[in-house]
C-alpha cells in the first residue's frame, strides 16, 4: 500500500483537527479534534468517523485544546485501543479538558431532548460521549518528552517540538520507513503554532529539511502590530480604561486554557503598578479554574510562570465555584471585569453573562482570541445588533471591541517565517487549519519561497498518496460527509437566526397594526411559494 494523507478535519476550516497517516504496516492519526462553529459543522461530531476506530494504531496528538483532542473519547468509545502520545503537559491538561467536555454534552443532550419533549419530538439525542467515556480515554495516554524519539508503530517514529503555543503544545516531526527497506520519508506537522513574544510561551521550534509539510495558516491573512509585552499589557490598559463605568462591566469571553492565565497575568500586573485602579477580576469557569492549577504545578516549565503564580494568588482575583456564585455576579455592583469561557461564546458560562449585560450600555465585550465562522463570538464582532441567545432576542447596546495581542496564533508574517525556517522542502505543503481567505493570502506569502505548485490546500475529507515525486490526489470511494461550500461559512441556522430577528425588528418598527398584518401576510404568501 502507498503512503496516504487524508485530511478529515481542519480542511477550509479552523476546528475539527484530524490527519490520518496511512502506511503498509500502520495507520496513526494526528489530532482528533471536535468541530466547532455553525451547527452544520457541529454535526460532524455525531456522525461516523470516515474510518474505522478499531483500525487505528496511534494517536499523536499536538496539544490539549478541544478542537484538536475533542473526539478522542469518541475513537476509544468507537474500539481505538492504542496509545495516544502526548507531552506530560497535554496530557495534565487533557485530564481536565475532556472531562469537562464530556459533562457539557451530558448537559446539553439533556437540554435539548427536553427541548424536543415540549415540541412533541419523541427522538431523543445521545451524548457524543460522556464525562465517564473522557475517563476511560486517559488510560490511553502515553507522555512523550520534546526532542526525544518515540516509537509509534511499525514504520514509524516521531519527535516533538515546542510549538509556542500552549502548555505542552507540540509540532510533530514523523519519519516513514518502508518495512524491510532503507527509503525514509520525513512530514513535520505544525500544529498551532504559536506567536512571537508570547507571555507563557517560548518562541516554537522544529528542525528542517522535510519531505512533506502540513501547516496550520489561522490567521494568514493578517499581521499584528508588532510590540512586546509592555506594549501589549498598555493595550490593554486602555481597554479597561475605556470600559470603567461606575456599575460597568467588562467581559472578556476567552479560552479557559492559558489565554485565562495570560490575562490574569497582565491585569494584575497592571494594578501593581498603577496603571488601571484596584478592581475585582472574577473567573467565572470552573473549567479554567481547574486549569490555572494545572499551570501552577508546571509553572517551572513557564516563561514568566512566578507572575502566574502570584497572579492567580493575588488578592483581587476571585474564582466562582458554584452554580450560585456564578448567577450572583449578575448582581454585582461597581466596575469589575469577568473572564469566563468559551472564547467563543458557543457554550458555558459566557452565554449567560452576555445575556445579562449585552443589552446594556454600561457592558464592554472584549474578544481577545479568533472566532470561528458561525459561532455568536463571531456575530458579535462582526457587528450585529440583535443576536438570539437561549431562544431570547438580545439588542445589542454594549461595546464591542477585539484585541488581538493575546492569540496563541502566530499571524500571517510569522507564519511565513517559520515555514522559511524549515526549509529546504523537498516536495509539498499542505495549508490546513484556515478558512479559506487566510489559506489563500498565506499561498501568496509563500509563493516567494515556494514553487506554485508545491503549495496544497486540501478540502475536508481530501485523501494524497505520498510519493517520492510529490503528492497526488486520489479518490478513496467515500462521500464527503459535508460539501465544502459548507466549511467555514454561516449555515442556514445561522441565516435563520438572523431572519428571525430582522422580522422581529421590522415589526417593532412598523407603524401601525395594519402595517404589521400586511407583513406577515406576504411572508405567508412567501413560504407558500406565492411570491
Amino acid at each position: 500500500m502507498p503512503i496516504r494523507l487524508s485530511f478529515f478535519g481542519a480542511a477550509q476550516s479552523v476546528t475539527g483537527s484530524c490527519f490520518l497517516l496511512e502506511t503498509l504496516g500502520a495507520r496513526v492519526l494526528v489530532d482528533c479534534g471536535m468541530f466547532q462553529g455553525a451547527k452544520t459543522e457541529k454535526e460532524l461530531n455525531y456522525r461516523a468517523f470516515p474510518f474505522r476506530e478499531s483500525a487505528i494504531d496511534a494517536v499523536l496528538l499536538t496539544h490539549a485544546h478541544i478542537d484538536h483532542s475533542g473526539l478522542i473519547p469518541k475513537l476509544v468509545k468507537g474500539g481505538f485501543a492504542g496509545p495516544i502520545l502526548a507531552t506530560a503537559a497535554s496530557i495534565d491538561l487533557c485530564a481536565i479538558m475532556l472531562r469537562d467536555s464530556g459533562h457539557i454534552q451530558e448537559n446539553e443532550v439533556r437540554q435539548l431532548n427536553r427541548r424536543n419533549a415540549r415540541r412533541g419530538r419523541d427522538r431523543e439525542v445521545d451524548p457524543i460521549y460522556t464525562a465517564e467515556d473522557a475517563e476511560r480515554s486517559l488510560i490511553q495516554f502515553k507522555a512523550v518528552t520534546y526532542h526525544e524519539w518515540a516509537l509509534v508503530a511499525p514504520g514509524v517514529r516521531a519527535r516533538f517540538w515546542n510549538a509556542g503555543h500552549l502548555l505542552g503544545s507540540a509540532s510533530v516531526e514523523v519519519e516513514l520507513e518502508e518495512l524491510g527497506g532503507d527509503t525514509r520519508m520525513r512530514i513535520l506537522f505544525s500544529g498551532d503554532i504559536g506567536p512571537q513574544n508570547k507571555l507563557l510561551q517560548p518562541n516554537p521550534e522544529a528542525p528542517r529539511d522535510f519531505d512533506y509539510l502540513v501547516c496550520e495558516s489561522t490567521y494568514g491573512d493578517r499581521d499584528r502590530i508588532e510590540t512586546n509585552s509592555g506594549g501589549r499589557r498598555l493595550l490593554l490598559r486602555d481597554e479597561v480604561r475605556a470600559a470603567a463605568r461606575r456599575n460597568g462591566v467588562l467581559l472578556v469571553p476567552s479560552f479557559a486554557v492559558e489565554r485565562t492565565q495570560e490575562l490574569l497575568v497582565d491585569l494584575v500586573g497592571l494594578m501593581k503598578d498603577g496603571e488601571i485602579p484596584p478592581t475585582p477580576i472574577y473567573v467565572d469557569s470552573p473549567l479554567a479554574t481547574k486549569a490555572s492549577g494545572a499551570f501552577q504545578q508546571h509553572a517551572s516549565e513557564l516563561e514568566h510562570g512566578d507572575e502566574l503564580v502570584a497572579a492567580l494568588q493575588g488578592g483581587n482575583v476571585r474564582f466562582t465555584e458554584t452554580v450560585e456564585q456564578s448567577k450572583a455576579l449578575d448582581l454585582r455592583q461597581g466596575f469589575h471585569v469577568i473572564i469566563a469561557a468559551s472564547g467563543m461564546c458557543e457554550a458555558g458560562r459566557i452565554r449567560h453573562r452576555l445575556k445579562n449585560w449585552l443589552w446594556r450600555e454600561d457592558a464592554t465585550v472584549l474578544f481577545v482570541g479568533f472566532q470561528a465562522q458561525g459561532t455568536l463570538g463571531r456575530i458579535l464582532q462582526d457587528g450585529a445588533r440583535r443576536v438570539r441567545i437561549q431562544g431570547e432576542d438580545i439588542d445589542v447596546r454594549a461595546r464591542i471591541r477585539s484585541l488581538d495581542m493575546y492569540s496563541g496564533h502566530a499571524d500571517g508574517s510569522e507564519l511565513e517565517a517559520w515555514v522559511r525556517e524549515r526549509l529546504p522542502l523537498r516536495l509539498n505543503l499542505f495549508l490546513v487549519h484556515g478558512e479559506e481567505p487566510a489559506i489563500a493570502a498565506m499561498r501568496m506569502r509563500l509563493s516567494r519561497s515556494l514553487r506554485p505548485e508545491q503549495i496544497l490546500s486540501p478540502l475536508l475529507d481530501d485523501t494524497y498518496e505520498l510519493t517520492a515525486n510529490g503528492a497526488e490526489p486520489v479518490a478513496i470511494g467515500l462521500p464527503r460527509r459535508i460539501s465544502p461550500d459548507q466549511i467555514g461559512r454561516l449555515d442556514w441556522h445561522n441565516e435563520r437566526s438572523r431572519l428571525l430577528l430582522d422580522i422581529d425588528e421590522a415589526m417593532d418598527k412598523a407603524a401601525d397594526e395594519r402595517s404589521r398584518g400586511v407583513m406577515i401576510r406576504r411572508l405567508r404568501r412567501a413560504l407558500a411559494g406565492e411570491e
